[in-house]
């Protein structure tokens, strides 16, 4: 009788410890923030550019407000780097701008603001599906083989976000599309120039 009350006793105290570890992983806290890091593939599309992505970086801290118990919010403030290759069509219609160096290439710095929508999917909550608008701030445009000094980016741009996101309890790694919504050209408006990216990246969720 005394081995059976230890077996129950020992099941039992078994039984709540592994509940209490489940209910400790499903559980979402209403406030988390991190900080991430990763790859940023980007290109420009317009006649002026080459086709393909050039790879960069991206860093970047994050904010979470778990409203309910798959749904939340997600702001970010995030610098990426992007890059783009100008074409070398004589027929391009700003050859003239950039003819005469061997690099004709230009690296553009964001401070980019994402507000995600967070969806939890499929039976856990460690997997979210991300989608929301991002406002990007242009800080720096450097290009080579311009003839003039005059900036050919616009300052700001709107993008639309989707991916997804993994959440572990304490490493969270995503992937990302980027699609550009503004015309990023600041010469006229005979080509329309857009962002695109694909973001790969992993950090840390306190």
């Amino acid at each position: 009788m005394k081995n059976l009350l230890t077996a129950i006793l020992i099941f039992s105290s078994a039984s709540v410890f592994a509940q209490r570890n489940k209910l400790s992983d499903d559980h979402e806290n209403f406030f988390r923030f991190g900080a991430k890091a990763g790859v940023n593939a980007n290109k420009i599309t317009g006649q002026s550019f080459k086709s393909g992505f050039n790879y960069n970086y991206q860093l970047g801290a994050f904010m979470q407000f778990n409203f309910a118990s798959r749904f939340g919010i997600q702001p970010e403030v995030n610098f990426v780097q992007t890059s783009s290759e100008f074409s070398n069509d004589p027929n391009d219609v700003y050859n003239d701008l950039f003819r005469d160096g061997s690099q004709k290439s230009s690296k553009l710095n964001y401070i980019e603001v994402p507000v995600l929508l967070n969806v939890s999917i499929g039976p856990s909550k460690r997997v979210k599906l991300q989608i929301g608008p991002s406002y990007g701030g242009l800080v720096k445009q450097t290009v080579d083989s311009l003839k003039n000094n005059g900036n050919i980016y616009k300052n700001a741009e709107w993008s639309a976000i989707g991916g997804l996101w993994i959440q572990l309890p304490l490493i969270n790694l995503g992937a990302r599309y980027k699609l550009g919504l503004s015309d990023i050209n600041a010469i006229d408006d005979r080509q329309t120039w857009k962002n695109q990216a694909i973001q790969v990246f992993v950090g840390v969720t306190f």
